[in-house]
């Protein structure tokens, strides 16, 4: 940005900022902009922020102070920008230099005037610069990337997952960021997964919100995106983790609901503590386990299949439990 402002302020050509169409603001780095332009305006219904820069040389006369925002008709009349031109056309005819004539109600330039277009890649690059974007591209890109890990071999979501990251990583790294709240962000990702192979939000899953909401709030340096952004990333990603991933999983690894009889005196292995819901492992498969047991089935523990609940299985331990059928009915 000191780049930016240094060849604005030493440019032979005048160089002049509008800030438009109604409801844009100048904050941050774009009120430096203004600051080094020679000829600013602000269109009715945008704000701009009050920097030292734009103050220098201002009397602002009380009504206003440094790190406010302000609208068009104070920035006009406090002289905090030139003028308050609604539109581009109104504010390049009043621009020095600029010949016009009157054509029956209406003022035309005479001056020549050209306006430039970003081409196709330089607008890709120009959104996704902009705080809502580059989160949000984030926070997509890392979960499609959670999910591939749990799909065979690698998928759209994978393809699509890193070509997100890729386009949120250059709008990250030319926007003003805090280097531990994307730490906190990346951190997330890996800690929703634990929970997400087990099937059970746990320990993890409450790492991974508390690193998602306060990564998202103070990733950017100049405050947090909208409020609707906000929500929508964290809720979003709160529903794929604690619904839609376990569910996927679960019929990734699992077998067909539809005759599962044979699982009715199978052994595994309890992954976490049941007491009296918990989660097993049957033929390296992890499942949602239920035990009617007054004692705890503790992690670790071999369990047998007792019963089909569902998707849940009713279990219990192996050691004190009721012997096999399968066996009994052998002898």
């Amino acid at each position: 940005m000191d780049e930016v402002v240094a060849a604005i302020e030493a440019s032979p050509v005048p160089v002049s900022t509008w800030i438009g169409p109604s409801g844009s603001k100048a904050e941050g780095g774009a009120a430096r902009l203004v600051a080094a332009s020679a000829v600013s305006g602000l269109s009715p219904g945008s704000r701009i922020e009050v920097t030292s820069e734009l103050a220098e040389g201002v009397d602002l006369d009380g009504r206003t102070a440094v790190g406010e925002r302000i609208g068009s008709e104070l920035a006009a009349e406090l002289g905090v920008v030139d003028n308050d031109a609604p539109v581009i056309g109104e504010f390049i005819v009043g621009l020095p230099g600029v010949e016009t004539r009157q054509v029956d109600d209406r003022i035309e330039p005479i001056t020549p005037v050209r306006f430039g277009q970003l081409g196709l890649i330089d607008q890709l690059f120009h959104t996704v610069a902009s705080p809502p974007v580059a989160y949000l591209l984030f926070v997509i890109g890392a979960s499609l990337l959670v999910f591939e890990l749990f799909t065979a071999g690698v998928g759209v979501a994978g393809m699509v997952g890193v070509g997100s990251l890729v386009l949120s990583a250059y709008g990250l790294a030319v926007l003003p960021t805090r280097t531990w709240a994307l730490v906190l962000l990346c951190l997330a990702f890996p800690a929703f997964a634990v929970d997400v192979q087990t099937g059970v939000p746990r320990f993890w899953t409450a790492v991974g919100t508390v690193a998602l909401v306060v990564g998202s709030v103070a990733v950017f340096e100049d405050g947090p995106p909208s409020w609707i952004t906000l929500l929508a990333g964290i809720i979003g990603v709160l529903l794929a983790m604690l619904g839609g991933m376990p569910a996927m999983v679960r019929t990734r690894f699992s077998t067909p609901t539809i005759g599962r009889d044979w699982m009715i005196g199978e052994t595994g292995v309890a992954v976490a503590d049941i007491s009296p819901d918990g989660v097993v492992t049957v033929r390296d498969a992890p499942w949602r386990a239920h035990t009617n047991r007054a004692t705890p089935i503790t992690a670790g523990d071999e369990v047998r299949v007792t019963a089909i609940d569902g998707l849940t299985l009713e279990v219990e331990p192996i050691d004190g439990g009721a012997k096999d059928y399968r066996e009994a009915r052998s002898h």
